[in-house]
């Protein structure tokens, strides 16, 4: 299987808020890193978006634990479902 393309082809039509230039250079960046680097990258991308919506959650109702926000974000990201699954573990201190 062929490695993904970091040209951004496929994501031309979804970013608008862009130029072209700035697309191309980003792109050019991400080219240059290596597997390991990008999935690094995305790793703390990935835990920075969750605190951001936990804290988004805190807003919501102010007296949840932590635990119960846990699965709310589970809720959220997921579903009901899967969250319902998760519940015992996300409820663990």
């Amino acid at each position: 299987m062929p490695a993904p393309s970091v040209s951004g082809e496929c994501y031309s039509s979804r970013v608008q808020d862009t130029s072209p230039q700035a697309r191309a250079r980003y792109f050019e960046l991400l080219a240059q890193q290596t597997p390991s680097q990008r999935f690094s990258n995305a790793r703390r991308l990935t835990g920075m978006v969750r605190q951001l919506a936990l804290a988004g959650l805190r807003d919501a109702p102010p007296d949840a634990s932590d635990a119960e926000l846990r699965v709310e974000l589970a809720r959220r990201l997921y579903g009901d479902e899967v969250a319902e699954r998760l519940r015992p573990g996300l409820l663990d201190d």
